[in-house]
């Protein structure tokens, strides 16, 4: 699992001057949830943004004054003009104690669908679980290898011991479809079945005149 370290101050300040202030500072406030009481914090802009801007699910290990506390990202928000980072949520990882989170997904292998012609098509990036911290990973991987052309994997078909999968259980999160070329090859197909029929009609005719 990677892990970003974040170096913070505790906050002594609150408010809205006092978070003017920070943010002027190029600061970003943040608060610590879930552990044995909450910390509310702020680092550098600069310190989020491997947590922030990427799609990877990572540990946050977040040290302030001298204590270090091991968090998953929760929440964001961001300031509507400028689109910058204005305040950051982080959950506390207490080892008897389950979390919830959005574990990115990873389609492994090869589709029978997709070497028949059809195309693969991923219907969601992540699956929301409950789990213990130590089974936290950074992807669950998901093997299409079986999936035929109009097939679906969904939701019920991930099977992880240590996970809660919170999402409905029937929702696809991947498929193969027709493409337009083989679905353009299915409709002609009949058709030029049917040729040869049609032509034996009038010979037919013909015959029942003699």
């Amino acid at each position: 699992m990677n892990t970003i370290t974040i170096e913070g101050q505790l906050r002594t300040g609150f408010g809205k001057t006092a978070t003017r202030q920070l943010r002027s500072q190029e600061m970003v406030p943040g608060v610590i949830y879930g552990g044995a009481q909450e910390i509310n914090f702020y680092a550098p802009a600069a310190a989020f943004k491997n947590l922030v801007y990427t799609p990877s699910f990572q540990i946050a290990e977040v040290k302030i004054d001298g204590k270090t506390y091991n968090t998953i990202l929760k929440d964001l928000q961001f300031d509507k003009v400028n689109d910058l980072l204005t305040h950051v949520d982080l959950l506390e990882l207490v080892e008897d104690k389950k979390v919830i989170a959005n574990i990115p997904l990873k389609f492994v292998g090869a589709s029978k669908g997709v070497k028949d012609g059809g195309k693969l098509i991923t219907k969601m990036k992540s699956l929301k679980v409950k789990t213990y911290p130590k089974h936290l990973r950074e992807q669950i991987e998901v093997s299409i290898d079986n999936l035929e052309l109009n097939g679906n994997i969904r939701v019920e078909d991930v099977k992880i011991a240590e996970y809660e999968i919170l999402n409905s259980p029937r929702i696809p999160i991947a498929s193969v479809v027709l493409t337009r070329q083989l679905k353009q090859e299915e409709a002609t197909a009949p058709a030029a079945g049917a040729a040869p029929a049609a032509a034996a009609a009038p010979a037919a005719a013909a015959a029942a005149k003699k």
